[in-house]
């Protein structure tokens, strides 16, 4: 199988000695001399031609006018280094193949916490604690979810008064989503974009997305759980600061929001970020102590349901 024109034989680096994400655009990816390269006109790197350290990073993230051969498939494969199809700065997840971690210890962590009531509860307690930055002592989900309301929509209302945009309230119909006004659009382009990001978070872990702790029914469930943590910050700058653009400006709300949500995963690590965050909140190993001599064939209370 033409042994070294790839570096095939060449042996692999743990992914946890490696050093994260990459992310690629307007250029092309392939293989010389079982090196991986990237050539780019310009965009997120500098134009040139760029020798890329597949062995050493966890996921490549490939933006917008890139192309790559099916070399550079093979290499990235044989090396563990997930690939990641994205929208502009990460705004988008478009595919991203299971090639990413070589252990499987978080996915076990995430089916063990979930599969048993009380740590299931203790992983939303932790989301809703880190979210809102206090100890919440409910566990109640019925009661972690008023809070979240009463707060959320609060912070909707200061994010409103800080970027100058007119607020009447948070009203949204899918049916006919172009019926919103202006920061109501906007908000929803804005979860849309943060979801896309937990979305490669979640890839990049190799968690699994059915398994969500507060949502349930969707088959992206602990991405929106993921999602969540950054909606009452990331979210409302992205959304609102958009808002107050689209006033004065010709473009779509959709596209302003998109370019002012890449500007803030950049500059804020947004997405680095939520992989600390999946690692912390499936680490419960103080709550997990007495959770886990819970009996898995106890009968346990109702099941969580799906949050709106």
């Amino acid at each position: 199988m033409l042994l070294g024109r790839l570096g095939l034989d060449t042996a692999r680096i743990p992914h946890a000695d490696r050093h994260g994400l990459i992310c690629l655009d307007r250029g092309r990816l392939e293989v010389e001399d079982g090196c991986l390269r990237f050539v780019t006109a310009g965009g997120t790197l500098a134009p040139g031609d760029y020798q890329v350290p597949h062995q050493s990073v966890s996921a490549i993230l490939l933006g917008p006018g890139s192309t790559l051969t099916h070399d550079a498939f093979r290499l990235l494969a044989r090396h563990g280094c997930a690939l990641c199809a994205i929208g502009e700065g990460g705004v988008r997840l478009y595919t991203a193949p299971p090639l990413g971690p070589d252990s499987s210890a978080l996915a076990r962590r995430q089916v063990d916490l979930w599969s048993k009531y009380k740590t299931r509860m203790e992983v939303a307690r932790r989301m809703y604690a880190m979210r809102f930055d206090e100890i919440v002592r409910t566990r109640d989900i019925e009661v972690l979810r008023g809070m979240e309301g009463s707060r959320i929509k609060r912070a909707y209302t200061l994010a409103a008064e800080r970027f100058g945009v007119t607020w009447h309230g948070h009203r949204y119909d899918r049916a006919d989503p172009m019926a919103a006004d202006l920061p109501n659009q906007a908000l929803n382009h804005a979860a849309v974009a943060v979801q896309a990001a937990a979305a490669i978070a979640v890839a990049a872990t190799g968690t699994i997305p059915q398994l969500g702790f507060i949502h349930e029914d969707s088959g992206q469930s602990f991405v929106l759980d993921i999602a969540d943590l950054r909606r009452h910050d990331v979210v409302l700058d992205i959304a609102f600061g958009a808002a107050r653009k689209a006033a004065t400006s010709r473009e779509s709300v959709d596209r302003l929001v998109r370019t002012r949500a890449a500007e803030i995963f950049r500059k804020r690590g947004v997405i680095p970020g939520l992989i600390d965050a999946i690692k912390s909140v499936l680490d419960l190993r103080e709550e997990g102590e007495s959770a886990a001599g819970q009996n898995p064939d106890d009968p346990a209370p109702e099941a969580i349901s799906d949050a709106e």
